[in-house]
């Protein structure tokens, strides 16, 4: 079992690289990214600057030291090869990035005062402004600029060393958004991962039981009906009739805590939390009742018309005794291969619920970043999906072999 697993996880590198590659190669060659919505802004500044009209400023010209700014860093100029890699954190990309005047000490980073001049050599090299010494880790470009030239330093930042860029719309490094709102959505996706599969198998099993019963008739149609409900439309229903919207306000109206939950003891603080998982969770989950309902439902009556289970039957076995110790672990099999993919949309999060009920989840970040083409929050976010779906299913196969004896992974 041990092999196998590592065999997974080597064979989850490749396809952790494919799946990027064809996200980040999709994305770049779209139009409308953060570098043509700078360019268009730069264009328009320019324009209202001279006091042209929007429809002239479309073509004004842009000064070529902020066009080459832009350029440099958005490393438009780099081949896409490159620029996949640099967003990776395989390859050394520029940092630290100054356009300096040559002769001219001035700061740099954390007031780091420098000096871009010529060598012995007739190179351009820097140097510390303090007392003359050469600066290792620092070049040039050697293209010159009228009196300046670009001074850099050259660093390995990207996706494997959680640096996943800065949002264009947010104005803050993307890993502290996720970092904000990934837990939240992941509240919320485990409670409804739990509750959904515990209700569904149950009620799957009670229908199999008694198939063709009233309750089944009666249960398929309410697990039917919850799933032709939106989840964002359940919830907005939800709040208007218990969220105080117009009826009773037994829970709160949106968000995930009340505004003084930190001043609030530990009790408090698991009852304020309960309270406003109510609506939400019963949203998430409703919607997903049917398809793993009737999974678990097929998939034991299916098992009782085995041989297996009419030969345990004629035994002399009890009713109990054949369905738990016997039907069960055979019937459970669908439920728990699906898992891997089950557990990545519940941990996703659901934008449109999240959007109903004010939650900043991650979902609702996700599909914001794609209205606005804020392209770091959206690789981000497909780059957590992408290792969410690769997990859950090793976590599948690994709990496959636990309740089917059949399957050894040898």
């Amino acid at each position: 079992m041990l092999q196998y697993i590592i065999r997974r996880i080597l064979l989850a590198i490749p396809t952790f690289f494919g799946a990027t590659i064809v996200v980040f190669f999709i994305v770049q060659f779209a139009p409308g990214g953060p570098y043509e919505q700078q360019l268009n802004a730069l264009r328009k500044g320019q324009g209202a600057e001279g006091g042209g009209s929007a429809l002239g400023a479309e073509n004004m010209s842009i000064p070529p030291s902020q066009l080459e700014a832009l350029q440099r860093y958005h490393q438009v100029n780099e081949p896409v090869w490159a620029r996949y890699l640099m967003w990776l954190g395989l390859m050394p990309r520029p940092v630290n990035d100054y356009l300096a005047v040559i002769d001219t000490p001035q700061n740099v980073g954390n007031n780091f005062r420098v000096i871009a001049k010529k060598d012995a050599s007739g190179q351009f090299a820097v140097y510390q402004a303090s007392d003359g010494a050469p600066l290792s880790g620092w070049y040039v470009d050697p293209s010159k600029k009228e009196n300046s030239v670009w001074v850099y330093q050259r660093g390995i930042s990207g996706i494997f060393t959680l640096d996943f860029g800065r949002s264009e719309r947010y104005r803050k490094p993307v890993f502290e958004l996720i970092s904000e709102r990934l837990p939240v959505s992941m509240q919320f996706g485990l409670i409804s991962f739990v509750i959904t599969y515990v209700v569904c198998f149950y009620l799957g099993t009670q229908k199999a039981l008694r198939h063709g019963s009233k309750f089944d008739v009666i249960s398929s149609s309410m697990v039917f009906i919850a799933f032709s409900i939106p989840g964002w439309a359940l919830g907005a229903v939800l709040l208007v009739l218990l969220g105080g919207g117009s009826a009773l306000a037994w829970f709160p109206t949106g968000g995930f805590q009340s505004s003084d939950y930190e001043s609030i003891s530990a009790f408090e603080k698991i009852a304020d939390r309960a309270l406003y998982f109510v609506l939400p969770t019963i949203a998430y989950t409703l919607g997903g009742f049917a398809s793993i309902t009737l999974l678990m439902k097929n998939s034991l009556l299916d098992t009782l018309g085995q041989d297996f289970v009419r030969t345990a039957y004629a035994k002399g076995l009890r009713e109990n005794r054949v369905i738990w110790m016997h039907a069960m672990r055979n019937s459970v099999i669908p439920l728990v291969a699906s898992i891997g993919g089950i557990i990545g949309i519940f941990l996703a999060g659901n934008y449109l619920v999240e959007y109903a009920f004010n939650i900043d989840g991650i979902g609702r970040l996700s599909f914001e970043a794609i209205g606005s083409r804020d392209q770091s929050v959206f690789f981000a976010f497909a780059v957590i999906s992408i290792i969410i779906t690769l997990v859950g299913s090793i976590i599948s196969d690994f709990m496959l072999a636990l309740v089917d004896p059949r399957i050894r992974f040898s």
